[in-house]
């Protein structure tokens, strides 16, 4: 990880990943060139994101591939969700590497689906996206909950950017286990309080200078109020350029802009223009 003092200067930014810097891992054309000259400047670049099926190492080569430097600078919501688990907790994973990964590293146990089936202990059902999600991990993961094991979500966003529009997202897949078991979830990612603790822990420089740039109001820019500092709305990702508060009100509800552009270049420029 960076010197935190090297950036202690600037603002910290706070970077969202998928419809930020790329759609899919196809890079937004100005991105990397963006953190390039954000961090010539002065400033710490995390990138702070609700996806959780890639491993943090994955997700550090890939910002490489795109001629981003991201090494100890990335944060995931499965290492949000996580942080609210003890040692030697039983988990039922239902979601990628990246919540595996994340499990191991807080100590505590993943529960195969097959041992939960007959009827192994489980503590907590961790919820993220995943691909191969179907009705026998529903089952599984609602019979556990109604069991009396909690129910954790790495993020609730409905849906996920890709090049050719959003597909469903982790928020989905939670939904479904939630309606199936009749239990509402903790959710640890974007915007709530167990990834604003995980950031600041991360980075203490964080305040009300900093910038959280992302694509989704209702995650992006209500995680700037949770952490108390600036959100830029970028229209690269989920929020279509056309759309307003008149049109959506309810995506925009306590996310009040600092500023409202085009993609991460157009923000880098608001921010060395300060």
């Amino acid at each position: 990880m960076r010197w935190q003092n090297h950036y202690s200067m600037k603002p910290v930014i706070l970077c969202d990943l998928d419809g930020v810097v790329w759609l899919a891992h196809r890079p937004i054309p100005g991105s990397a060139e963006a953190v390039a000259d954000l961090r010539a400047a002065g400033h710490r670049v995390l990138f702070v994101t609700n996806n959780s099926s890639a491993t943090v190492g994955a997700q550090e080569q890939a910002l490489a591939f795109v001629g981003i430097d991201a090494h100890g600078d990335v944060v995931t919501s499965a290492l949000s969700a996580a942080h609210v688990l003890s040692f030697g907790e039983r988990v039922l994973v239902c979601g990628g590497p990246g919540i595996h990964e994340a499990v191991g590293r807080v100590g505590a146990e993943v529960v195969s689906h097959d041992d939960a089936d007959r009827g192994a202990r489980v503590d907590s059902v961790l919820v993220g996206f995943h691909r191969d999600f179907d009705y026998e991990i529903m089952r599984r993961a609602s019979s556990a909950v109604r069991s009396g094991a909690r129910l954790v979500g790495t993020n609730d966003d409905p849906t996920y950017p890709t090049p050719e529009g959003p597909i469903p997202g982790g928020g989905s897949i939670l939904a479904a286990i939630s309606t199936a078991s009749g239990r509402l979830p903790l959710v640890t990612g974007k915007p709530y309080p167990p990834m604003a603790e995980l950031v600041r822990a991360m980075e203490p420089g964080v305040n009300r200078s900093a910038v959280v740039v992302g694509d989704r109001p209702s995650t992006d820019g209500v995680f700037a109020a949770t952490l108390g500092c600036r959100y830029a709305l970028v229209r690269s990702g989920v929020t279509a350029p056309h759309l307003s508060a008149a049109d959506e009100p309810t995506w925009f509800a306590g996310a009040t802009a600092w500023v409202d552009v085009a993609d991460l270049a157009a923000v880098a420029r608001a921010v060395l223009g300060e």
